[in-house]
């Protein structure tokens, strides 16, 4: 089965603006400009105003951006840092991906369709969105 790349765009909360779902042979700056696209449609204009990348986005994401009047910032890790170091604002998209890991359909790619797998991340979502509401806690991944 061939691999799929995830991209998501999350606000300063965790919630989840937009998905994007390709074949995982699909560069980095193919998912920036989808991405950035789907996030200038599914909010109001000038609502957002900066996105910020990690290193793996290249200057294209980022003039495509400045078309969409979207400043793109890139957080680049410190050379001297060994393993994992939790970059600075970027770690609230790293807390989504392990929020939706908790859900069974995105831990392996099960959707034969990426639009599939794009609504299984909102689905889970949704979910996520209802436990802060109503306070419960999300299963762990043993227990569901």
């Amino acid at each position: 089965m061939p691999g799929r790349k995830r991209g998501l765009a999350v606000d300063v909360l965790g919630l989840v603006v937009a998905v994007v779902v390709l074949a995982a042979s699909a560069h980095e700056n193919t998912v920036g400009i989808i991405l950035l696209n789907r996030v200038a449609t599914a909010t109001p204009p000038g609502s957002v105003r900066t996105a910020l990348v990690d290193q793996g986005f290249k200057n294209a994401v980022a003039a495509h951006g400045a078309t969409l009047g979207i400043t793109v910032q890139t957080i680049e890790r410190n050379p001297a840092d060994k393993g994992f170091v939790p970059q600075p604002k970027r770690w609230v998209v790293e807390q989504t991906y392990g929020i939706l890991a908790l859900h069974h359909r995105l831990v392996r790619d099960y959707e034969r369709r990426p639009a599939s797998s794009e609504s299984r991340v909102y689905w889970a979502m949704s979910d996520v969105m209802a436990r802060r509401l109503t306070g419960t806690s999300t299963p762990a991944l043993r227990d569901a």
